[in-house]
């Protein structure tokens, strides 16, 4: 595995969703992989005299064997033809280790026994858990697999190519940012929890991957697939999703469902709901699907559940360096990549509740890494019908802004800036434009 590292540059994305510099039973080759990483991570060649050079800068060349033994693992010519196979033999085998040493610590502690034997219990189960955590990092589950869990009627795929930018689906939104997303942009669609992230994340997926035959990655931290799968199903059968999930539909609806789900299958949206990721395990899961079935947009939900690649003195810089990160992945992949974002409570404190780019929680360089800042402003997440009325009396019967959402463009560095109106529906947990729209079950765009 190292080898192939050394020699091919295809190798380092395949390997890096499998393998951790902990999981060698050498520790010099653990270097050696952590040297490879560091360098990949920053976009520079690995060879062995870089190799080298990153290993002498962390003072481990010589306990690594020199540049003599980098020239010996290179000698093997290995390239990332199988390399996977490989990486998973040394994943495997730690595992068996540290299932090894977990069998002794509860042997250890069975023996020692005393008389809780529930807190025994719970350590022993800790120990083990804590195995099953380490290895339950996911990997892209296709929509259609998790839909087809869901209803157990697999369909067909649906073939096609992108050329242009990636349009959200949204006319109006789509007015304002000239044409879609554009490939290599960062950006950033921030609002307070509840507000609708997630969802609209959501309609962009569906709109580019059916709209336009887009390929979609979307890496969920905080949702699951089959979660996510529920709710675009939901979305366009224009069924709730409890009722979804019981089944309790008349026909009408069932027809709709079948026929939102043969839509989606089609789609080319691809799911990683790993809960623990960082931006260089994102970078090679998706050059890896680039290589694989092409790519078009990326979504992630969302920036603040990232983890950072190295070390930082404060949240802020870690969050800082997460963002620079990003706004690097969409230029390398040449995608637009939208990342979600929490805003401080800094909106909730002030009337009225608009959010602005001050509100980006814990890092003023998101504002600045992003090509484009949304914000999501929903009146009625904050004030009931009653209370608007109290606020305004002299307003006409059913002025209450229910059901509308404002799409704020706080910043836009190829274009102006403004405000775009959405319809929302709470039913489905969707957003949709103001115009008239073909019915959902005909899998209007």
């Amino acid at each position: 595995m190292l080898a192939a590292l050394l020699l091919d540059e295809d190798a380092y994305p395949r390997v890096l969703p499998i393998v951790e510099p902990s999981d060698f039973f050498r520790e010099q080759n653990g270097w050696i992989y952590e040297a490879c990483l560091a360098l990949a991570d920053r976009a520079e060649v690995v060879t062995i005299p870089t190799v080298a050079h990153e290993l002498d800068r962390a003072g481990r060349l010589d306990a690594a064997g020199g540049e003599p033994y980098l020239a010996e693992i290179a000698g093997k010519y290995f390239t990332a033809v199988g390399v996977e196979a490989h990486a998973r033999i040394v994943a495997r085998d730690s595992l068996y280790r540290r299932l090894i040493a977990a069998a002794g610590q509860i042997s250890q502690i069975a023996y020692e026994g005393g008389p809780d034997v529930a807190a025994v219990l719970s350590t022993a189960e800790g120990l083990l858990l804590g195995i099953r955590s380490a290895e339950a990092a996911g990997d892209f589950h296709r929509l259609r697999e998790l839909l087809d869990e869901f209803l157990e009627t697999p369909s067909e795929e649906e073939e096609g190519a992108l050329v242009e930018g990636v349009r959200s689906g949204f006319m109006d939104l789509d007015e304002r940012l000239n044409g879609g997303f554009h490939r290599g942009d960062l950006i950033i669609l921030a609002a307070r929890t509840g507000v609708g992230k997630t969802s609209l994340m959501l309609n962009f997926a569906r709109n580019a991957a059916i709209g336009q035959h887009a390929t979609v990655a979307m890496f969920s931290l905080e949702m699951g697939g089959e979660q996510l799968a529920m709710r675009m199903l939901s979305t366009d059968a224009d069924v709730e999703m409890a009722r979804l999930r019981i089944g309790r539909h008349t026909d009408a609806e069932e027809s709709r469902v079948m026929r939102a789900h043969g839509l989606l299958s089609g789609a080319a949206i691809f799911i990683d709901d790993s809960a623990v990721l960082s931006v260089p395990e994102i970078r090679a899961k998706a050059r890896r699907l680039q290589s694989e079935s092409g790519l078009d947009l990326i979504i992630i939900d969302y920036l603040q559940l990232l983890h950072g690649s190295g070390r930082m003195d404060t949240r802020a810089n870690e969050i800082g360096g997460i963002s620079r990160a990003l706004k690097e992945l969409a230029r390398e992949l040449n995608v637009p990549v939208i990342a979600a974002a929490q805003l401080s409570r800094a909106v909730e404190t002030r009337n009225p509740h608009i959010p602005m780019l001050s509100d980006l929680r814990e890092s003023g360089s998101i504002e600045q890494d992003a090509d484009l800042v949304m914000f999501i402003y929903r009146e009625d997440a904050y004030i009931s019908p009653d209370e608007w009325e109290g606020m305004n009396p002299g307003a006409p019967a059913g002025a209450y802004p229910g059901g509308k959402a404002q799409i704020i463009l706080a910043k836009h560095r190829n274009g102006p800036t403004g405000v775009v109106e959405l319809r929302w529906v709470p039913r489905t947990a969707s957003f949709q434009d103001f115009v008239l729209r073909p019915a959902p079950e005909f899998g209007g765009y």
